[in-house]
């Protein structure tokens, strides 16, 4: 699949639009592609300009906007090439040094991912996909441990 790019006047918009190919699709068949989803930002900043991208108030809220139309969303973002944890760097509090790289918050993670692997275990449960081994991956992957009981709390 071909990242998606989302350009300036998407995210100057709130425009979900270079996401319509994926919120047209069945949910079952968006949970069965697996983290795959790969976004491409095009912002333009200025050369002397020393934020990430994730630091940039207009990115940061078209993906809270995205994140809040489409929970599945973290889900189907890869995880190699970067496009969960940016996700996620844009809307859970976070820190950048270019010695330390990405340091989320733990609380702002930690609350984030729960509440995110809950809705997500439920939202595929009702799908009849449990995917509870691909949610820890997901939050592996954001350099998240879950507790070896949180499943069991869930039932």
């Amino acid at each position: 699949m071909d990242p998606v790019l989302i350009d300036a006047a998407s995210i100057r918009n709130l425009d979900l639009t270079p996401l319509r190919a994926w919120a047209g699709q069945p949910l079952g068949d968006l949970l069965d592609s697996g983290p795959i989803l790969e976004l491409n930002f095009d912002w333009p900043r200025e050369s002397d300009d020393p934020r990430e991208l994730s630091e940039c108030p207009e990115p940061r809220l078209w993906a809270l906007r995205a994140d809040a139309r489409f929970p599945w969303l973290p889900l189907l973002l890869e995880r190699d090439q970067g496009s969960l944890v940016r996700h996620v760097a844009m809307i859970v509090p976070h820190s950048f040094s270019r010695s330390d790289g990405l340091r989320f918050d733990p609380q702002a993670l930690e609350l984030w991912i729960t509440h995110r692997l809950m809705q997500l275990d439920d939202l595929c449960n009702d799908n009849g996909r449990p995917m509870r081994g691909n949610l820890s991956l997901m939050a592996a992957a954001l350099g998240y441990e879950l507790d070896a009981g949180f499943w069991s709390l869930l039932g």
